[in-house]
């Protein structure tokens, strides 16, 4: 960031993409509140009806937003198309989840009337969006904060403007008003003013552990502001016995190294029992070499493109030269393939040996593999970490799953699957560093609402009896 000029360049070429000054949170506030209470006062179904207009102006743009989204984040066109996919696939979702978790109720209460639940939105919503998934991941706090009645100031990643810009420029374009979704152009500091601003009502926010954290503590004595942190794992793949190694393979890779290792849900940790390592090993290094690493919009189409930035890719080349020093055995070694451009092929090492092994996410194509003599061992390992996002079982029958299920720490456990690509259809969120108990996806609802219990009679009706004098 210059001065107050914010510019987004290209990972794969290192190109100017985009610039634009930075915002100014006290106005976008302020335009914000006053605003809020007019959508809220909406109909639902006119607020559902807008947002659906807004669906199919990205369905029929998409090949737009997919080829901004792998310039700006370096993803793949193939993997940008999909996350366009999904920002599309989230309004129907969302409409259903809001009726399912937050739909009116009303009973009868007997001589006391009726009694009814509704819900309310909270306000104004900053939703603070990560660079991974740059239209996806805010779009799935965006759209069902929308649905709810709230006004929403989008600050997308630094790193990815250019995406956030072309969202809020959907959202007008389909009817929301300008001053209920706001862009909030701005770094770091940007961020910190809307998380602490006083005329905001709830934190939505997808981003690192360390960011997560220092919100968390900002709001600590602020416990009307509604906060649901969605972070990072140092996420656990365990592999016990399968005949089909070609297969725990495959799904070894797509979950070590799709988006180049830079989801959430990222496996970072293989773990192996000792006697399937040798097997397994002859199949995953071969077909990980074989992974193409690329242009995003080349063709043919790459696996991976590049990791969002030069400074990413040196400390993840760092990281894997520490754990080369600390005893950690290369299995297949993480390289810069482009210089000056941050293209990194992927890396699997064996930690096994490695004392005190750091409980870090480290956000890139580097997969850790650790060996254990069995099942029990593996789950132990596997919850060796203060996170609690992803874990997955590869191989085992039904008993093993059971219990693999009942003693893993995290909010999405899966067996003989990757450990991402979660269903939107269901919640998605973690425990420990990885979460505060607000899972996002199909539970958003849960957070852009409060709900509202009310006793209901058509006259007043009320009687003292008991401690009157006579």
């Amino acid at each position: 960031m210059t001065e107050d000029i914010l510019i987004s360049t290209e990972p794969a070429t290192g190109e100017e993409l985009w610039r634009g000054p930075v915002g100014d949170v006290d106005a976008a506030v302020s335009t914000a509140r006053r605003a809020w209470a007019a959508w809220a006062a909406r109909p639902l179904t006119d607020r559902i009806a807008v947002l659906r207009v807004f669906a199919n102006l990205v369905r029929r743009d998409g090949e737009v937003l997919a080829e901004l989204i792998a310039r700006e984040a370096g993803k793949p066109l193939w993997e940008a198309r999909a996350e366009v996919d999904a920002v599309v696939a989230k309004v129907d979702i969302s409409v259903q989840a809001y009726a399912e978790r937050t739909g009116k109720k009303k009973f009868d209460a007997g001589l006391n009337g009726s009694a009814a639940v509704r819900h309310k939105p909270h306000g104004v919503m900053a939703v603070l969006g990560p660079y991974n998934f740059p239209a996806h991941l805010p779009n799935g706090h965006i759209v069902p904060a929308l649905i709810a009645g709230n006004a929403v100031l989008f600050k997308p990643s630094e790193k990815t403007p250019a995406v956030g810009e072309a969202l809020v420029a959907a959202f007008h374009s389909a009817g929301v008003p300008e001053d209920v979704i706001q862009l909030v152009i701005g770094g770091p500091d940007q961020g910190k003013a809307l998380v602490g601003h006083p005329g905001v009502d709830g934190v939505l926010f997808t981003g690192s552990a360390n960011a997560g954290i220092a919100i968390n503590r900002k709001l600590a004595a602020n416990p009307g502001k509604i906060v649901a942190l969605e972070m990072g794992g140092n996420n656990p793949i365990v592999v016990i016995d399968t005949p089909q190694l070609a297969d725990a393979a495959a799904l070894i890779v797509q979950s070590a190294f799709a988006s180049a290792g830079q989801r959430c849900t990222a496996a970072r940790r293989l773990i192996v029992k000792a006697s399937m390592f040798d097997d397994l090993m002859a199949e995953l290094v071969p077909l990980t070499r074989k992974l193409m690493v690329g242009d995003p919009l080349g063709e043919p189409q790459p696996f991976m493109g590049p990791v969002i930035d030069n400074e990413t890719a040196d400390r993840l080349s760092e990281s894997f030269v520490a754990l080369m020093t600390a005893g950690g055995r290369v299995l297949l070694h993480m390289r810069r393939t482009v210089p000056d451009l941050p293209f990194l092929s992927p890396g699997i090492i064996d930690v096994t040996d490695v004392p005190d092994r750091a409980d870090i996410e480290l956000f890139g194509p580097m997969l850790q593999v650790i060996r254990v003599p069995d099942l029990d061992t593996a789950i132990t390992e596997a919850n060796n970490t203060r996170f609690g996002l992803s874990a997955s079982l590869i191989g085992g029958g039904p008993d093993d799953y059971g219990r693999f299920w009942a003693n893993i720490r995290a909010g999405i456990i899966n067996w003989n699957a990757p450990t991402n690509g979660a269903s939107s259809k269901a919640p998605f969120g973690g425990i420990g560093l990885s979460g505060n108990h607000r899972p996002a996806a199909y539970y958003a609802a849960d957070y852009c609402a409060y709900p509202v219990a009310s006793t209901e009679r058509d006259q007043p009706r009320g009687t003292i009896m008991v401690g009157m004098r006579p």
